[in-house]
This record gives C-alpha cells, sequence and structure tokens, in this order.
C-alpha cells in the first residue's frame, strides 16, 4: 500500500496560480511513475497530467498543456503540480496517483493507476 497526501488547493482567482503537491512518505518514491487527475462536481474523474518514474517523460491533458506543469523531486519525494492562468473550469477535486514502473522513463496511462490520494479542492472564481 502507498500512502499518498495531496496538499496546496485553495481558492484563487481566475488567472492565478497554485502549486499542488503530493508526498509519499516512507516509500520508495522513484519506484512510482505519477499522475494528477481531477474531479469538478457531477463529473468524472479526468487525466490531469503524468510523469515518468525519472521525471524524464511528462504527458498532459490538452486542458493542461501550456498552463500546467508537472514535476517531481525523488530526493524528497515528491510530486508537484504548477497551474498557471487558471480557469473557473479548473475547479475541481485534484487527486495524485501512482503506479510502479519497471521501466524508468515510462508513462502511463489514465486507466494505469493503482495508488490514489484523498485529494485536494482547487476552486477558481471568476
Amino acid at each position: 500500500q502507498v500512502h499518498l497526501v495531496e496538499s496546496g488547493g485553495g481558492l484563487v482567482q481566475a488567472g492565478g496560480s497554485l502549486r499542488l503537491s503530493c508526498a509519499a512518505p516512507g516509500r520508495t518514491f522513484s519506484s512510482f511513475a505519477m499522475g494528477w487527475f481531477r474531479q469538478a462536481p457531477g463529473k468524472g474523474r479526468e487525466f490531469v497530467a503524468a510523469i515518468s518514474r525519472s521525471g524524464a517523460n511528462t504527458d498532459y491533458a490538452d486542458s493542461a498543456k501550456g498552463r500546467f506543469t508537472i514535476s517531481r523531486d525523488n530526493a524528497k519525494n515528491t510530486m508537484t503540480l504548477q497551474m498557471n492562468s487558471l480557469k473557473p473550469e479548473d475547479t475541481a477535486v485534484y487527486y495524485c496517483a501512482a503506479v510502479p514502473s519497471y521501466y524508468s522513463i515510462y508513462v502511463p496511462g489514465p486507466m494505469e493507476y493503482d495508488y490514489w490520494g484523498q485529494g485536494t479542492q482547487v476552486t477558481v472564481s471568476s
């Protein structure tokens, strides 16, 4: 079992920025590929971004490209999502997810994740 803890959510005005973090204390963080997902009220969970175990490769949903940046620091067991130019439609609960990955450069598909955090609320006001 992997315990994932998100932080950094909050209320921000449209056009503003937030930085989300995901920590996995006490685990071999570098063994896992990681991702961010979100779920808006009344909608299903959707993929936002993913990063390979090494951090060398990333993937983004079209809605996140050019505005969000995913990164990780394996020495600190943390992953971050820098979100800029936020829009009201970015309002959602954001979840981090993890999956063990054999290949260091592999970026998992949205359906491959085994472990999930509890989520952090992001609200963007217009």
